[in-house]
């Protein structure tokens, strides 16, 4: 499965954001947390579960702009990629996809900011870090905002709760609870 098939089919491993604490320690705040409450708590929360990942590409997609979050994820994947050949093969596929004016799913950076062709002969894993940055930022303070009032994210958010407060939950909550507890 090459990283371009990855990305259409939406099977990315999770990307690990770690937030720290003023010490440089996991935030515990941050860990307690899951699903769609973790998720409110930051865009780089949500891009680290596949499941938030797969509900704000829906949503992104609905808007027409899912190419965002594709260019996104493909830059970390990038970052992650060994030798020179995948590099140069990697960054030509992202160039083409993403960033050339032919690219089938083009996303909107500012027009200075885009990579000549040349740039790909000779590439380094933060090469596209400027154009993920604006990206980043596009859909922190754009898709995301709208995104956690969408219907996507306000359905699966009840359909946890039902979830947590079904009583086979409560049930096995109970049971839990007297087994710590004796």
């Amino acid at each position: 499965l090459s990283w371009s098939e990855a990305l259409l089919l939406g099977v990315f491993p999770p990307i690990r954001l770690e937030i720290n604490d003023s010490e440089g320690h996991p935030s515990s705040s941050h860990q307690a947390l899951k699903g769609t409450s973790k998720w409110a708590t930051s865009l780089e929360s949500l891009l680290e579960d596949p499941e938030g990942v797969k509900r704000f590409r829906e949503f992104l997609k609905k808007e027409f702009s899912e190419e965002n979050v594709l260019f996104w994820l493909a830059c970390e994947e990038f970052k992650k990629t060994q030798g020179k050949k995948q590099m140069q093969e990697k960054a030509k596929e992202i160039y083409m996809t993403f960033l050339s004016s032919k690219a089938s799913s083009q996303v909107n950076v500012e027009g200075q900011s885009r990579l000549s062709e040349t740039i790909l002969e000779t590439p380094h894993p933060l090469m596209f870090q400027k154009l993920q940055d604006q990206i980043f930022n596009l859909m922190k303070y754009d898709s995301y905002s709208r995104f956690l009032k969408s219907d996507i994210f306000l359905n699966h958010k009840k359909n946890e709760e039902q979830e947590e407060n079904s009583p086979e939950a409560q049930t096995a909550a109970k049971r839990a609870s007297r087994i710590y507890n004796t």
